[in-house]
């Protein structure tokens, strides 16, 4: 978001706001500026756990979901257009029918703002900084969410999580070659909406599994499917969260994404949090795309590094007895 943008809307009338009543503000990232609108009467609404717990840092009502009544509504729009849509069906739906909507090119405003005015009207467009905002009105919803989720071949998911229309070929891959016979505490770091825990569960020895999340949305689809008293879920940030204890192994399918950007950072932050959780002994099993340089990290982190199988598009590494850190307790 853009601060500028939203206060060039708010202050040339483009986007009003009631003199009273709450303000939702539906999945602002890390470092988006809300001071245009009066904090005391906003309620952040974030499941993305890095992000929520970074506004309710700074005093923000945050939550998963909305609670209570609002009197208006502001989505920033993610980039995975199902999800904008039901956001922007929900934020009216709180509101009597009118939204504010702000969003980057690249996440795709340009294309919601045109779905917005083939079922409801716009007001004024302000564009500004490579993004647009607006009003919308209208009945939004088509739009909404299904309440059970949608079903891909047994699973739920949810609009806007990784891989919600079907099972991840690079998930695939990595359960095609994890032993049959696994450790019996494991990890699922970065667990999505479940499909990699599901085949772990199915390995003998298994005695725990964890299955740490972000995302609040795919760990809410994971519970359902994963039906396992063996499976805890962790509503968690994977680059900080431990167990209690370290454990066996970890499989990994980590994001490689900042929005749009790709951003290698991310997968060598799972390993670097793997290697930490993990018994002097312990195995990380992990699932990477062709062209991510992350046999560097995995090395720094590892005594043994292997690359198990690939493809032209990925590569499945297994990394073995990680190198305990400097001052480190085991």
């Amino acid at each position: 978001m853009s601060s500028t943008r939203l206060t060039t809307a708010l202050e040339n009338g483009a986007c009003q706001l009631p003199d009273a009543g709450r303000i939702a503000v539906f999945r602002p990232r890390a470092g988006a500026d809300l001071s245009a609108l009066p904090k005391d009467r906003v309620q952040v609404i974030q499941g993305f756990r890095p992000d929520h717990d970074v506004f309710a840092s700074q005093g923000y009502d945050t939550g998963i979901a909305p609670k209570g009544d609002f009197a208006a509504a502001l989505v920033c729009v993610p980039r995975a257009k199902a999800e904008a849509r039901a956001l922007v069906a929900q934020a009216a739906a709180l509101t009597g029918g009118t939204v504010i909507v702000d969003g980057q090119k690249d996440d795709g405003v340009e294309s919601l703002l045109r779905d917005c005015r083939k079922l409801g009207s716009v007001g004024e467009v302000i564009s500004k900084a490579h993004g647009k905002i607006f009003t919308a009105t209208g009945d939004f919803s088509a739009w909404a969410a299904p309440e059970a989720g949608q079903d891909i071949g047994g699973f739920v998911t949810a609009p806007g999580v990784f891989s919600a229309d079907g099972i991840d070929a690079g998930s695939a891959a990595l359960a095609e070659v994890l032993p049959q016979a696994m450790p019996k505490r494991v990890v699922d770091l970065g667990a999505g909406w479940g499909y990699l825990a599901a085949e772990v569960l199915k390995r003998s020895g298994v005695e725990e599994l964890h299955l740490v999340e972000a995302e609040s949305a795919a760990l809410d689809c994971a519970r359902l499917n994963v039906n396992d008293p063996r499976a805890q879920f962790h509503w968690a940030d994977a680059l900080t969260w431990r167990p209690g204890s370290p454990v066996d192994a970890v499989v990994s399918n980590p994001p490689f994404h900042t929005s749009r950007a790709a951003d290698p950072a991310l997968g060598r932050g799972f390993i670097a949090a793997a290697a930490a959780m993990l018994k002097p002994s312990g195995r990380l099993w992990m699932v990477a795309n062709r062209h991510l340089p992350y046999e560097t990290e995995a090395r720094a982190r590892f005594r043994e590094v292997e690359e198990l199988a690939g493809t032209g598009r990925f590569k499945i590494l297994c990394a073995a007895k990680p190198i305990a850190a400097k001052g480190a307790s085991r």
